[in-house]
């Protein structure tokens, strides 16, 4: 069983009451820690990270509102990648909750809540709703974060990333993007294929963007010299790749608690 096997499993028999429901860290150390994104929302509080059965020390949380990704080089992706990097995250979860208040916000309302906050329309952005990422659907809000993620070049290819979502209500979470699933079979298959184009297929720069210009796989030159012998080639060893030392626990890992109820709140909104 893999990590987020384990743990959709371990939250189900918490949620449905069983006392027992917990997770071993030691048996998943090589996919720990685990990075999540989820809303600002203050009610996810009492839920991280003991909805994911998870010790605080490997549970990396970020947040922003409506856990959104607007872009595969967006600044969420930038922080997704240093936790990778920097903090060592073997994997992604990407959490939205029901109840989002981000999802039931239009942008006239926003307009309008920014204007009472002495914001005018004229200092935002033109699409104001592709800049604040305003969404429709928790579920299809992770979905897509997912996809900016999974198809990012800052996030490597072994790391899964996940979509969940968790009902404020009772803790419960469903998984709505598999992230093992999504796993690319052979990165090096998906790269496009190089293209070339004729001098007089060129024409104008008009349509240029950045990021589609490929390059031949030759030195500057090649083309105009006549064939010649192709020089004896040498193979270096590749270098050592450093890997992460595995992490060493206690022959007795506590298990995490049960998910416990949830806390009353109140259904004001701010």
């Amino acid at each position: 069983m893999r990590l987020f096997e384990a743990i959709i499993d371990a939250n189900h028999r918490a949620v449905a009451g069983d006392a027992s429901a917990g997770l071993h860290p030691a048996e998943f150390a090589d996919a720990l820690p685990v990075i999540a994104l989820t809303c600002i929302d203050p009610r996810l509080n009492a839920f991280f990270p003991n909805a994911l059965a998870l010790p605080a020390e490997d549970f990396i949380w970020l947040r922003n509102a409506g856990n959104i990704i607007t872009g595969t080089l967006s600044s969420t992706m930038r922080s997704l990648a240093l936790a990778c990097a920097v903090k060592g995250g073997r994997e992604i979860a990407i959490i939205g909750h029901t109840d989002c208040h981000v999802c039931q916000t239009t942008t006239t309302v926003l307009l309008d809540k920014l204007k009472v906050l002495g914001v005018e329309r004229s200092r935002l952005p033109e699409n104001v709703n592709d800049y604040f990422g305003m969404f429709g659907s928790e579920r299809q809000n992770v979905i897509k974060a997912c996809g900016f993620a999974r198809s990012s070049p800052l996030i490597g290819p072994k790391i899964p990333v996940h979509g969940l979502l968790i009902d404020v209500e009772s803790g419960r979470l469903e998984w709505v993007v598999n992230g093992y699933e999504t796993l690319p079979a052979n990165p090096l298959a998906q790269m496009p294929k190089t293209q070339f184009a004729s001098i007089g297929e060129l024409g104008s720069f008009k349509d240029f963007e950045m990021g589609e210009m490929k390059f031949p796989d030759m030195k500057i030159g090649d083309a105009a010299l006549p064939e010649a012998p192709a020089p004896p080639v040498v193979v270096s060893p590749p270098p050592p790749v450093a890997t992460l030392p595995p992490k060493k626990y206690p022959s007795k890992v506590p298990v995490p608690p049960p998910i416990k109820p949830r806390p009353t709140f109140s259904s004001r909104r701010n």
